[in-house]
């Protein structure tokens, strides 16, 4: 499973992710450079991509899913998949305290190959969010995140497909929007998927910007110069 290195099993069906982990998944797989992910921040937490992708490559694929994140994990922590009683799968820790929970339905697949092929074409089509998304979004709505302390939350993701028996998917946005409520913002990221050349599905990202302030340009470029000087120094 090509999720072995960014992940640590442990005794008893439990697992843990370290800041190394996270840092190469985030960097290395979803082109994700959220100071959040680095090894030597404070404010750590494993990239939501990450902790979807180990949840998909255990539990598998459903044409029907959605993804809802309530909590952010930090390294080290034991982590298990229940089944609650409804048939959701949840993933928490050893005090119950709840992180993700999958909604699902439809029938099932365990097809290692293709989960993979999905994990990674999602994630670094949701690595691509920032600049290129959020940055027009929040551009046109006159808002802008706190570039000192930037919060972005991943809230919730669904997908849903015709079917699972994929070949070679692949994802393209499709429409996203913000919405302003005073200081919060409410992003929605659309995608398709295509297989084959064929529209077989659709989804959608949702997520939260905390303590929005006016748009000012300057600083947003002063932020996506270092954003790509990351990138840039990292891929050397």
């Amino acid at each position: 499973m090509f999720l072995d290195q960014y992940c640590t099993e442990l005794e008893n069906s439990q697992f843990s992710f370290t800041r190394q982990q996270s840092s190469d998944f985030a960097k290395n797989i979803a082109n994700d450079f959220n100071p959040l992910h680095d090894v030597d921040t404070k404010k750590f937490c494993v990239p939501g991509d990450l902790l979807f992708a180990r949840i998909l490559s255990s539990e598998g694929l459903y044409p029907n899913m959605r993804v809802t994140f309530s909590g952010m994990v930090s390294d080290g922590v034991a982590l298990t998949i229940h089944d609650a009683d409804n048939g959701d799968k949840i993933l928490c820790d050893q005090n119950e305290k709840e992180y993700l929970r999958v909604e699902h339905s439809g029938e099932q697949s365990n097809n290692a190959d293709l989960i993979a092929k999905l994990v990674k074409t999602y994630v670094a089509f949701s690595g691509e969010n920032f600049p290129h998304v959020l940055v027009p979004l929040m551009k046109e709505k006159n808002v802008m995140i706190n570039v000192a302390r930037p919060l972005v939350i991943y809230e919730t993701m669904s997908v849903h497909l015709e079917t699972v028996d994929l070949k070679d998917p692949v994802i393209e946005a499709s429409q996203s929007h913000l919405e302003v409520n005073g200081k919060r913002g409410n992003v929605t990221l659309g995608f398709i998927f295509k297989d084959g050349g064929k529209v077989v599905g659709e989804g959608k990202k949702t997520m939260v910007l905390a303590n929005l302030r006016e748009y000012d340009q300057p600083t947003i470029d002063a932020l996506v110069d270092e954003y790509n000087r990351r990138r840039i120094e990292h891929a050397a």
